[in-house]
């Protein structure tokens, strides 16, 4: 399948690569586990070799609707059911949570769900929503994942700021005593409202700070340097994608009343990290710009690094 989703649901908007099944609105939770292809559990299974005797020390992660090995793991590896994930989120949430979108990439290997958070902010006049962000790896290659995600309304685009004074994500190792750590976890919604406080505050600073035409040209030749050693072709390339950064800056119709300022070029960074089209499209695309939805985005990161000092 493309794009490497397995299965998926979304509400509305295809996403992607347009893959899953279009639902009217957004499900409970029980609801999302169906329609998401999800409602299936992982066992951790000996590992045997060819003559019977037992690997010690590993175990392997089989999906048990179709005996799919999703990964091979240590035996302190500790499954996170997909259910438990949604239950998760719903005593967060409260129940009654809504799931905008849920699935499975890589064969089951990687699950992810989410869910709107129940209060949005109005900052500077702007809705920003902020979503709450579940991912899980089912192969041992990293961790349980919570992530707060603001998105501005009028754009959808993210603002993954990494600030120093609140976190954004979450994580926990699959071993040990999961439950008792997820108990521990419901400090995620709190964490989750000590961000968006926090990014209200300093999107404040960033309107505060005034920029030249000049000075907005310098920020985008810094983010997408030429190096000497570039070939003819690949220098071109970098400028088209300075061109298109700029443009985002002065002539996108959301931003023509935000001023010319540093929370003006985080917004237009941030449209360009979300939605310009690279010069070439890996099979793996979407995927990698979906996880950086969890991880943040160097570029953004970068860009707000240098606004925070101009």
């Amino acid at each position: 399948m493309a794009a490497n989703v397995e299965t998926m649901f979304y509400v509305r908007e295809k996403p992607w690569h347009g893959l899953g099944t279009n639902v009217e609105e957004a499900p409970t939770s029980k609801e999302a586990l169906i329609a998401a292809g999800l409602n299936w559990n992982v066992r951790s299974e000996d590992i045997h070799l060819r003559n019977g005797e037992i690997v010690e020390g590993y175990k392997a992660n089989v999906r048990d609707t179709d005996r799919a090995v999703l990964g091979v793991v240590t035996d302190r590896y500790r499954v996170v059911q997909n259910r438990e994930a949604f239950a998760f989120t719903d005593a967060l949430l409260g129940e009654g949570v809504r799931y905008e979108t849920a699935g499975s990439l890589l064969g089951g290997r990687k699950v992810w769900m989410l869910a709107r958070m129940p209060h949005e902010y109005v900052i500077g006049g702007e809705r920003i929503s902020p979503y709450l962000l579940f991912s899980n790896a089912h192969d041992g290659s990293g961790p349980v994942r919570v992530a707060i995600t603001p998105i501005r309304v009028v754009c959808n685009n993210t603002l993954n700021l990494a600030l120093r004074t609140a976190r954004r994500s979450w994580s926990l190792m699959h071993k040990g005593k999961i439950q008792a750590r997820l108990e521990e976890a419901r400090n995620t919604l709190f964490l989750g409202e000590e961000y968006m406080n926090a990014l209200e505050k300093e999107f404040d600073v960033l309107r505060k700070k005034e920029l030249t035409d000049r000075q907005v040209q310098e920020y985008i030749q810094l983010l997408l340097p030429v190096e000497p050693e570039v070939s003819e072709r690949q220098r071109n390339n970098i400028l088209w994608l300075r061109n298109n950064l700029e443009m985002r800056y002065f002539d996108a119709p959301d931003l023509q009343e935000t001023g010319r300022n540093a929370y003006r070029f985080i917004n237009a960074v941030s449209d360009f990290a979300t939605h310009a089209e690279p010069l070439r499209k890996t099979a793996n695309f979407k995927e990698n710009l979906f996880a950086r939805t969890i991880e943040g985005n160097p570029l953004i990161d970068k860009a707000y690094q240098m606004m925070r000092v101009a």
